[in-house]
C-alpha cells in the first residue's frame, strides 16, 4: 500500500508522514532528504551550484540509500546535514531541474516496490504516486509555516527572513516545467494551520482505515 502526502515546504508534511508511517507500520520515505542529499552533495565538491549540467552529473554519480530508518549519502547517514541554510539556499533550484528529478523519482520507485509505505514529497501525488492507493495534500498558511520552521531552531534565519524565504521557494516549488507543486483532483486535502499533528494523523489514518481496515 502507498500513501503519498505532498505539500509546500513547512506545512507538516514530513512530522505527519512520519507518525503516520508509524502509527500504520509502513515504512516512512522522505523524498525531499533526497533533493537535499544532492544538494548536499553538490556543495561538498568542487562542482559550481549553479552549473546544470554539473549538477546533473553529480545527482547521477551519487550512491543513495535508505539504511535503518537513515538516508545515506554514498554510504555514510547524512540526515544530520540536510537542513542547513545552505543546503536550503540551493535544493529548490537543483529539484526544479527535470534531469534531477528524474534521478530521485527512480530511487523512490524503486524504494516502494511492493512494500507498505508512506511517502512526501512536493509532487508524490501528482508525478511520481498518481495512483497511489490514498493521496494527501498537507498544506498551512506561510505565517503558520515560517514560524514553525523558526521554532525548530535549525536556521540562523530571523522569522521574517525564514518567512520570505518560503515564499521565494514556493514560487519556485508552483512554476517548475517538472514536477511542480499542485493539488490535483481527489486529493484529501488538509489545512494544518489550526491543527495539531496529532489531529491532523487521526484524519489520515482513519482514511486509511476507510481503504485497509486492518491498518
Amino acid at each position: 500500500m502507498i500513501i503519498a502526502i505532498d505539500g509546500p515546504a513547512g506545512s507538516g508534511k514530513s512530522s505527519v508522514a512520519r507518525r503516520v508511517a508509524q502509527r500504520a507500520g509502513f515504512e516512512y520515505i522522505n523524498s525531499g532528504n533526497f533533493y537535499r542529499a544532492v544538494t548536499l552533495a553538490v556543495l561538498s565538491s568542487s562542482t559550481d551550484p549553479k552549473d546544470s549540467s554539473a549538477v546533473i552529473s553529480t545527482a547521477k554519480t551519487v550512491d543513495l540509500a535508505v539504511i535503518d530508518g537513515k538516508l545515506c549519502l554514498n554510504g555514510t547517514a547524512v540526515d544530520d546535514l540536510l537542513h542547513t541554510d545552505r543546503v536550503d539556499a540551493w535544493v529548490a533550484a537543483h529539484s526544479a531541474i527535470p534531469a534531477v528529478r528524474d534521478v530521485v523519482n527512480r530511487y523512490l520507485k524503486n524504494l516502494a516496490a511492493g512494500r507498505n509505505v508512506v511517502v512526501e514529497g512536493r509532487d508524490i501525488t501528482t508525478v511520481v504516486f498518481p495512483e497511489a492507493d490514498l493521496r494527501v495534500f498537507i498544506d498551512a498558511s506561510v505565517e503558520v509555516r515560517a514560524q514553525r520552521r523558526y521554532d525548530q531552531g535549525i536556521s540562523s534565519l530571523s522569522l521574517e527572513e525564514i518567512q520570505e524565504r518560503i515564499k521565494e521557494r514556493d514560487e519556485i516549488d508552483r512554476t517548475k516545467p517538472v514536477g511542480s507543486l499542485k493539488l490535483s483532483e481527489g486529493v484529501m486535502y488538509l489545512d494544518t494551520s489550526l491543527l495539531t499533528i496529532d489531529e491532523v494523523c487521526d484524519k489520515v489514518m482513519n482514511k486509511i482505515r476507510e481503504i485497509e481496515p486492518c491498518a
